[in-house]
């Protein structure tokens, strides 16, 4: 079935001639939040939720590209308190230690459905039109003719200052823009985007927000949520309008739910959507 084409005329060089074997892309990003316990370790249990859906998105003949934080977790585990001062440095390693770790997980847990699963590090350069780009394409085209589950996340070994994202959010749109995307979902710790702090009685949950619609105003009274991540609910809403306005919708919703995401895919009224 061919997807319905999300090009501008800016990228229209960039369609391809073949048709999509499946009904549906979606783009799933989740956050560290989602993904770790109160001393920062991954779960294997909130990764093999997750995988066991993407599975059953599978069987049913959508494919998945997810978008994983959870690299630099993932290498603290392993070398514990670095001695490197430098932030950016330490990152650096931690991210470079904890992908092989965080993708032997992934690859184990996929392994298990029968399916097979694919890293794909990026940096924002790799997004600027160009060879980079056309590369970064006819990656993902490849691992998904061939059923494979592309990982994505940022390659924080080389990106530093100007070809860092702002986040795994930015990334996600940027992917889901590169995709042609039917669909972004952003799971992160909390139920969607609240008009104050989620625990006071008096918020409440937003489930459908429009691009235009000015709701920039509760942000500051909003749970920050992802603490051991970079992107907080500002950057969430931001980049779910951006992608929203491609014609992509897109949803910010609570990844430790039970089958979010394919209460999503069903049109159950779950966490917040953001449209045209």
């Amino acid at each position: 079935m061919q997807l319905t084409p999300r090009l501008t005329e800016r990228y229209s060089w960039e369609r391809k001639a073949t048709s999509s074997m499946y009904k549906k892309r979606i783009v799933i990003k989740v956050g560290t939040s989602v993904m770790a316990n109160r001393d920062n370790r991954i779960m294997l249990s909130a990764l093999n939720k997750l995988v066991d859906q993407i599975a059953q998105l599978y069987e049913d003949n959508i494919m998945t590209v997810l978008v994983s934080s959870g690299s630099v977790n993932a290498g603290r585990e392993i070398l514990g308190d670095s001695v490197i001062e430098d932030k950016s440095q330490r990152r650096q390693v931690y991210s470079a230690i904890g992908q092989p770790r965080l993708m032997r997980h992934y690859y184990t847990l996929f392994q298990n459905y029968g399916m097979r699963c694919a890293q794909v590090l990026a940096t924002k350069r790799d997004f600027n039109p160009g060879e980079h780009r056309t590369n970064m394409i006819n990656c993902y085209e490849g691992l998904m003719s061939e059923g494979v589950i592309p990982i994505a996340n940022e390659d924080d070994a080389v990106s530093v200052s100007h070809s860092m994202f702002s986040d795994n959010d930015e990334l996600a749109s940027l992917i889901a823009e590169l995709i042609h995307a039917d669909m972004l979902i952003i799971l992160t710790d909390i139920d969607g985007f609240y008009t104050g702090h989620p625990a006071h009685e008096d918020s409440r949950l937003i489930s459908e927000i429009k691009v235009d619609q000015p709701v920039e105003q509760y942000v500051a009274k909003t749970n920050k949520g992802e603490t051991s991540g970079r992107g907080g609910m500002e950057s969430k809403l931001k980049v779910a309008k951006h992608t929203a306005a491609k014609d992509i919708p897109t949803y910010i919703a609570n990844g430790k739910r039970d089958r979010v995401i394919l209460d999503i895919i069903a049109g159950k009224p779950v966490g917040t959507k953001v449209t045209i």
